[in-house]
């Protein structure tokens, strides 16, 4: 589990410096990478943004769940 936890966060990440990179410079990272021009995509840069979406819905669900069992751990009666 650990390794997906490390490579959605890099998804995430890059995700985040592709969309900082879009607002600042009006440079989209991932369609130059592929080879594409600012706004176009082809199949290759519909995956990576397809990836770093789940990604992002995989790290919500984890933040989420932590939140939740904490909260359940919480509110246990404490034994003594």
């Amino acid at each position: 589990m650990k390794k997906l936890d490390i490579a959605a966060a890099a998804l995430v990440i890059v995700g985040g410096l592709n969309w900082g990179l879009v607002a600042i410079a009006e440079f989209d990272l991932v369609a130059w990478i592929f080879g594409e021009d600012f706004g176009t995509t082809n199949a290759a840069s519909r995956i990576v943004y397809g990836l770093v979406g789940l990604a992002a819905v995989y790290g919500l669900a984890s933040l989420l769940a932590r939140r939740r069992s904490i909260a359940i751990r919480n509110a246990a009666p404490a034994s003594r």
